[in-house]
């Protein structure tokens, strides 16, 4: 028998005017937290939304917004096809992750009010990544982690804007991250007090999704349990 349950529930934009669907997994026993699970450019597909059920058999409430919805709501792609991860990065270049700060933080107001869960964490995978890096320089998030981010590199201005504790996994082959930028979250961010970098030589993009030909399982066990860690610390 299962120690989680998972539904899809409503979430309304911060302005009012439209809403979005997200997974929810939740343990059986009160949620000791939440983490906002950040999806990739492939949707809420089966590797985030196992990610969310073993958050919540830890004892988090784990949370999905669907980021993509004013494009097409409740996109699965599967970036192990190449017709479908293409599909993706078209999404991705045409998506405004300005929107997707704002639908997570939605998503954090509906974790306090609706769910009753004060303390709330995110994780965020790929383009998830950069948003856990703006969540955490635009929200009131208590803590944020991302998965080999892009772009976090133009971001940099933003930094001191975080308030609360953020960890970055940053593999160094990362071929959509190259060595540059990646010099430039490094010196940008080593020496910010709330920000923990990790680097995880030879890996690339990918390295902990959940299922797929990305994965890497000794990087991705190591990753994910500092980011166990983490939350265990700065979340409860």
């Amino acid at each position: 028998m299962s120690n989680t349950s998972s539904d899809t529930v409503s979430i309304s934009t911060l302005d009012g005017a439209a809403s979005f669907n997200a997974y929810v997994a939740r343990p059986m026993t009160t949620p000791k937290a939440a983490i906002i699970v950040i999806q990739e450019i492939f949707g809420v597909n089966p590797g985030i939304r196992k990610k969310c059920d073993d958050w919540a058999a830890l004892g988090y409430l784990a949370v999905a917004p669907d980021l993509f919805f004013r494009m097409t709501p409740g996109l699965e792609l599967d970036p192990d096809i190449e017709e479908q991860f293409n599909q993706a990065l078209d999404y991705f270049g045409k998506y405004n992750p300005d929107d997707g700060v704002k639908d997570i933080e939605a998503t954090i107001h509906w974790v306090r009010r609706e769910a009753g869960v004060p303390k709330v964490g995110c994780v965020g995978y790929c383009l998830g990544g950069k948003l856990a890096y703006m969540t955490a320089a635009r929200t009131d998030i208590d803590a944020s982690v991302g998965y080999y981010g892009v772009m976090i590199d133009q971001m940099l201005g933003e930094k001191h804007a975080i308030a609360h504790p953020l960890m970055l996994h940053i593999p160094t082959e990362d071929h959509f991250v190259g060595p540059e930028a990646q010099a430039a979250i490094h010196a940008g961010l080593d020496d910010h007090e709330k920000v923990t970098l990790y680097d995880y030589a030879g890996l690339d993009h990918g390295f902990a999704a959940e299922m797929g030909n990305r994965r890497d399982e000794a990087g991705a066990q190591l990753a994910d349990g500092r980011t166990r860690e983490f939350f265990a610390e700065h979340l409860g």
